[in-house]
């Protein structure tokens, strides 16, 4: 997916309230294991299990390996509550996870003790033949590991805001209204137009502008929150909002 509407950054109120995060839920609940903050590690591990795949595939391991390499290090995360080790006030939740990437990766080379794929009792998010489908169509000729997992990173962001708004949308029964329009948050053109729209949902093509116009600025509200929720504080979300419209820019 690609998207046009970069102006996300900076859009925020930083000193609006800032709810709870999956990322602050795990630093505070720190070797307790509470089920609130295995939840939470649940959902960042499922965000962020391409990404680490993808770069273990460009730093050449096969797509088994990759595969063995991801699901073994979550299993790793959620088993030695690593997490406590991590200072939230040093660095965000995705440099955290690439390091610790790293370290895995270099201690595990071997792996005799590995279990096979899927066999670990954690919660993660395994869905290798997509993954490797997914990484073999990704721009890589002059991308290196940590540009990857970046971008990897942004478009996982975008795919779970959109994913939400799919939601929402299902739920008060407008899925079609949802497919039909879309494209348009993506910055797809030459696809359907709007006057070509608004006839197949039977509207106008102005009220289908105004439509757009308002699903865009919700999209970008979502972005935001998904966005939030790998931080601790309203700053270190804008600063995220900002690299990840650096890193869509390219």
């Amino acid at each position: 997916m690609t998207s046009t509407s970069h102006d996300w950054a900076g859009t925020g109120a930083a000193n609006e309230s800032f709810a709870p995060t999956h990322w602050s839920i795990v630093m505070t609940a720190g070797q307790s294991q509470s089920t609130q903050s295995l939840e939470a590690m649940e959902k960042l591990c499922c965000a962020y299990w391409y990404p680490l795949y993808a770069f273990a595939r460009r730093r050449g391991s096969t797509p088994a390996d990759a595969q063995d390499l991801t699901q073994g290090f979550f299993e790793h995360l959620l088993a030695t509550a690593l997490v406590a080790k991590a200072d939230a006030t040093k660095g965000k939740f995705r440099s955290f996870l690439l390091a610790s990437f790293k370290n895995f990766i270099a201690t595990e080379r071997a792996r005799d003790h590995a279990q096979k794929r899927g066999g670990g009792e954690s919660p993660v998010c395994l869905d290798a033949q997509n993954a490797e489908t997914r990484f073999i169509q990704e721009p890589i000729l002059k991308a290196t590991p940590e540009s990857i997992y970046e971008r990897s990173w942004a478009m996982s962001v975008l795919d779970q805001a959109l994913s939400l708004m799919e939601a929402e949308f299902a739920a008060n029964g407008r899925r079609e209204l949802f497919e039909r329009l879309h494209p348009f948050l993506q910055g797809d053109k030459g696809q359907v137009t709007y006057a070509e729209a608004g006839a197949a949902l039977g509207t106008t093509e102005g009220t289908i502008k105004v439509t757009v116009s308002r699903m865009r600025h919700h999209y970008r509200e979502l972005v935001r929150s998904v966005v939030a929720q790998t931080v601790t504080t309203p700053l270190e979300a804008e600063e995220e909002m900002r690299e990840l419209v650096a890193v869509l820019r390219g």
